[in-house]
């Protein structure tokens, strides 16, 4: 990765390291999560996670790696997540860089 690509996930506090078994939450749109989305993940939209994320994911030390399109969206999300007691949230940035550290495939639809 470029040292700018490096620089910006420092920024947004994108991790690298994740633990295993995570659920994969997609905080992008529908449209946009139609268009590619990581197979496993689930799709929870960044203005509707707080009210959908305790019935889907009840236990708060569940490991959650959220993304979006770029980070921006996913680092909103953890901090949300933190707040509501989440205690294992990870940034993983935009989904095609997930994608590829995860070694896992897009799918679309």
């Amino acid at each position: 990765m470029s040292i700018l690509g490096n620089l910006f996930e420092n920024i947004m506090g994108i991790e690298n390291d994740f633990p295993a078994g995570a659920v994969l939450i997609d905080v992008r749109n529908q449209g946009e999560y139609a268009s590619g989305f990581i197979e496993g993940a689930i799709s929870m939209p960044l203005d509707r996670i707080s009210q959908s994320i305790q019935t889907k994911i009840p236990e708060k030390n569940t490991p959650i790696i959220v993304y979006c399109l770029s980070g921006a969206r996913s680092a909103a999300a953890k901090k949300g997540l933190i707040k509501l007691g989440y205690t294992n949230v990870s940034n993983g940035g935009g989904v095609g860089s997930l994608a590829i550290k995860l070694q896992k495939t897009i799918c679309r639809g």
